[in-house]
């Protein structure tokens, strides 16, 4: 298995959206780096849900429930989508300045890169921020 953490604002598609939908489709990115996170992803893998602009914290936990596919909302280009659904609600959000301040997070790509939306986490990494998040599964 996996770990991804993909970012939302929360005005747009945020995580209590997607528990009420219950799945959604991953799409609309147009960064190839992110693109080909995407399409490494696999059905059953793991993602941190993270607020981005408004709120700027992990808040959720969901799962891939399709790999990848042509993004439909893409007028041209090669552009991928995958479906997700929710897992699990953080029982408390942890924030980027939480995450930055943390000595184990700091390779971590939404430290280093942070405009990418779709990145992989480390199985260290994804345990921490559970932790940090007083959350399990």
């Amino acid at each position: 298995m996996n770990y991804w953490l993909v970012k939302s604002e929360p005005d747009v598609y945020s995580y209590e959206r997607l528990e009420s939908e219950g799945t959604t489709r991953w799409d609309g990115v147009r960064n190839y780096m992110a693109r080909n996170n995407l399409r490494a992803m696999k059905t059953g893998d793991l993602c941190l849900y993270y607020h981005s602009n408004i709120g700027l914290a992990v808040v959720g936990i969901a799962r891939v429930s399709r790999e990848h596919y042509p993004d439909p909302t893409a007028e041209s280009g090669d552009w991928s989508a995958v479906d997700l659904v929710p897992l699990k609600k953080f029982s408390r959000h942890v924030t980027l300045a939480e995450i930055k301040a943390h000595p184990a997070m700091q390779q971590l790509l939404l430290v280093r890169n942070p405009r990418i939306s779709v990145m992989p986490v480390t199985p260290d990494e994804f345990s921490t921020l559970l932790a940090m998040g007083e959350t399990t599964l």
